[in-house]
């Protein structure tokens, strides 16, 4: 590997003498000697990048968005991140042909290697030109065409050009065909544009599942008609006390809808047996002695189970998947099935054999944490591992039988955990995961006896125990996300935490142009912009006044340039928390 990177620089330093195109592919080390900064820039990197010395693309107020018929509505979407920070109208056109100037997604004419999500992206002087065989290979296309363009260009104000893109050619699909993201709304509840938000946020980096924790005892967060208490009485609280809430069948189909447009596809989980508090609080007869316990704000778990024994405790599950399986196009429905400790394992058993089929019975198949798995040899079955160690039985004997493994490590891919120590949200009983230690395991050797072949993807679980706003899904997000969404997405081959952390920090303007209040992990080289951001290191600061490395309770105030805020989360601080950066932890008075 070494011989190859050098012969690589050498062969770069010849083609910058030369002027020819450069090229790099997955089964070599980049080539960076000549690449415009944008193209250094993408997130998830793509399987292959041609640059063509010379060559841009400029955006003006007379492009246009020229489209085959069945990609009019990926070009409506582009139009609609566009319009807003460029001011230009960018009309979406349909058309017959390949086009010459502007904008052009074509459906047709890319490599066959693209499969069904990957794309060719070609840029010119004269246009910009995105071929795919489907339109979800155009819209993933589309996120790596904005990453070519400024971060500001992601602004919901106008902004100032130019809005050039370089000359390349981008040839890039998925190593894997699942990339997910799950939010747990029933902890805290997160209404339908917080939900929104963040599904335009796993667009992005072409996420393309998105999972929806819609159950579990501290909450039951969608209308089941035949159960009404479930919503109204299950959903009326949350960790911590606080109202709650709950999705109506319209709400609910509306966030369904909302990420069809954006080409992801939604997995509704209802957790059982365990994880039922909440719907045992709201009927007595689902309880084994027909006495509903109170309702839980608590964080604890594996203490509640369904009554396997009684029959209606099947007659309640069946009417929860028909109703929410009405609901949900996608394929699968989540069944949860972990931390089940309040049942033996004859008991789990038995529930299974008797829900498992209810779901294939209304049309879909069955996802749920890894241990359900154990309990049946239906090879579409497809558990997701969340454990901790790099060996599971379980998991090794279906993925021999022929099941597809979803990989979610929670010390690698679980993004509630706390970065460090001095993290003020979210956990640590699965460890620290700072950006590093996220993006150093390889989905695909990660389980012993798992080969690459029976990995069906991954997908970063975001639980939400300490998650309350927006800002506390931004703040333990991101950076991660897009960290496991390039573990989905790009070549093994490609690889390097060296160049990907650079890659990783160009995202900074974009996310902050997006209003996405993001970490600042000192482990990445943060691009800001171009300015100069200075830190007090004082030890003795004056009293009121914030700095880094001290402890700051919930309600402490602090004065920062001129402005009065006040604490949201006690906290230790540390450099790049200062007030304005980080809303997670500090609101302005």
């Amino acid at each position: 590997m070494k011989l190859r990177a050098r012969v690589a620089r050498a062969l770069a330093v010849l083609a910058l003498l030369l002027g020819a195109t450069v090229v790099w592919h997955a089964a070599s080390a980049p080539v960076t000697a000549t690449a415009a900064e944008p193209l250094q820039s993408i997130v998830p990197v793509p399987v292959s990048v041609q640059t063509n010395a010379g060559q841009s693309h400029t955006l003006t107020a007379s492009t246009k968005i020229r489209t085959t018929p069945a990609a009019h509505a990926v070009g409506d979407y582009l139009a609609g991140v566009l319009r807003p920070s460029t001011g230009y109208p960018l009309p979406v056109e349909d058309t017959a042909g390949t086009p010459t100037d502007g904008i052009a997604l074509l459906i047709g004419g890319a490599p066959a290697s693209v499969g069904d999500q990957g794309y060719q992206l070609t840029v010119t002087t004269g246009a910009v030109t995105l071929r795919a065989n489907t339109p979800t290979g155009l819209f993933a296309g589309v996120q790596t065409l904005r990453q070519l363009l400024p971060g500001k260009v992601e602004s919901s104000s106008p902004q100032t050009g130019p809005w050039t893109i370089p000359g390349a050619t981008i040839t890039d699909h998925p190593r894997f065909g699942h990339r997910g993201a799950m939010l747990d709304v029933a902890r805290h509840f997160h209404p339908v544009a917080t939900v929104k938000r963040y599904i335009d946020q796993l667009a992005l980096y072409k996420v393309n599942y998105f999972h929806l924790h819609l159950t579990d005892d501290q909450g039951w967060r969608i209308v089941i008609d035949s159960w009404p208490r479930l919503a109204t009485y299950g959903g009326s609280t949350q960790v911590g006390g606080g109202p709650g809430g709950y999705y109506t069948k319209a709400q609910y189909q509306e966030i369904v809808a909302y990420a069809a447009a954006r080409h992801i596809t939604v997995i509704p989980e209802v957790d059982l047996p365990g994880h039922t508090n909440a719907a045992l609080a709201s009927y007595a007869e689902l309880n084994c002695n027909g006495v509903a316990p109170a309702l839980r704000t608590d964080i604890a778990v594996g203490y509640s189970s369904l009554c396997v024994g009684k029959e209606i405790t099947y007659r309640f599950v069946e009417d929860v998947i028909r109703e929410i399986a009405a609901l949900t196009p996608g394929p699968y429905f989540h069944i949860g099935g972990d931390e089940a400790n309040a049942t033996t394992d004859q008991e789990y058993q038995t529930f299974m054999n008797r829900v498992l089929p209810l779901v294939g019975k209304y049309g879909k198949k069955a996802m749920g944490w890894h241990e359900f798995v154990k309990t049946t040899t239906d090879t579409t079955a497809v558990p997701q591992y969340w454990g901790t160690t790099t060996s599971n039985a379980v998991v090794q004997a279906a993925a021999a039988r022929g099941n597809k493994v979803l990989m979610s490590p929670a010390n690698k891919a679980y993004l509630d955990m706390k970065y460090n120590s001095s993290t003020p949200l979210g956990l640590s009983w699965a460890g620290y995961i700072e950006v590093q230690d996220a993006y150093n395991w390889n989905p695909g050797t990660h389980l012993s006896g798992v080969p690459e072949s029976a990995v069906r993807g991954v997908e970063a679980p975001l639980w939400t125990e300490t998650i309350v706003t927006p800002a506390h899904i931004d703040y333990m997000a991101f950076p991660r996300l897009a960290v496991i969404a390039e573990l989905g997405w790009s070549p093994w081959s490609t690889h390097n935490w060296d160049a990907f952390k650079v890659r990783l920090g160009a995202q900074a303007p974009r996310w902050t142009a997006l209003g996405i209040e993001f970490y600042r992990s000192p482990q990445v080289p943060w691009d800001n912009g171009g300015t100069t951001t200075t830190t007090t290191t004082t030890s003795n600061p004056p009293s009121g006044t914030w700095a880094p490395w001290v402890s700051y309770a919930t309600g402490a105030q602090v004065t920062y340039n001129g402005s009065t805020y006040r604490c949201r989360q006690p906290h230790t601080s540390q450099p790049g928390w200062e007030p304005p950066n980080v809303p997670a932890l500090w609101e302005r008075v």
